[in-house]
């Protein structure tokens, strides 16, 4: 059994602190951390959806002690952002907060892409694809279709699913396991 790194381990009491409750599961960490660790020199990460910063704890736990990787992340909620901004980041990692629709297409593009929020996967996932670099990587979690009732969020995980795993730009793999996965790599 792996031990869960010091500084997730904050980010997560930080998030029970703060009663939320919509961090990346242990799963979702493990995976981001291995995909980070495969980043490119000078490469790039995204993460929509920052929350309390668990997702990027376990990025920066990826990373080790590499210094040549811009990491950028998105919060809508200023209040959740803010929580967020009292980790101890590295100054190469950057909190952007607002809607990341809007965001998305002044960004640039990314070598990984972690998408675990509704803008940027349920809706202007076409931005988010457009976002990739060639050859970058796409982790879209929360796709276990038995995890949704409201016919609404069934409807709009079934599209996301259908896109990655039909869109031509795209390789991608459904990765059943914790909240369910799908990860794709741009052409």
């Amino acid at each position: 059994m792996q031990s869960t790194p010091i500084g997730v381990t904050e980010a997560v009491t930080r998030a029970e602190t703060a009663a939320f409750s919509y961090s990346s599961e242990p799963e979702a960490g493990r995976l981001l951390a291995a995909l980070a660790a495969a980043v490119p020199t000078g490469g790039r990460i995204l993460e929509l959806g920052t929350g309390i910063g668990v997702g990027v704890a376990w990025i920066l736990h990826g990373l080790g002690n590499r210094t040549d990787v811009e990491v950028v992340t998105v919060e809508y909620d200023e209040a959740t952002a803010a929580i967020a901004a009292q980790a101890a980041w590295p100054p190469w990692v950057g909190l952007r907060i607002g809607d990341a629709e809007q965001l998305l297409p002044k960004l640039g593009t990314f070598d990984l892409i972690f998408a675990d929020a509704p803008a940027g996967k349920w809706t202007g996932l076409d931005l988010t694809i457009a976002a990739l670099a060639p050859r970058g990587v796409l982790l879209v979690d929360d796709m276990d279709l038995a995890r949704y009732h409201n016919p609404e969020h069934v409807a709009s995980v079934e599209n996301v699913r259908r896109t990655l795993l039909t869109d031509p730009r795209l390789t991608a793999a459904d990765l059943p396991t914790g909240s369910g996965f799908i990860l794709a790599t741009r052409h």
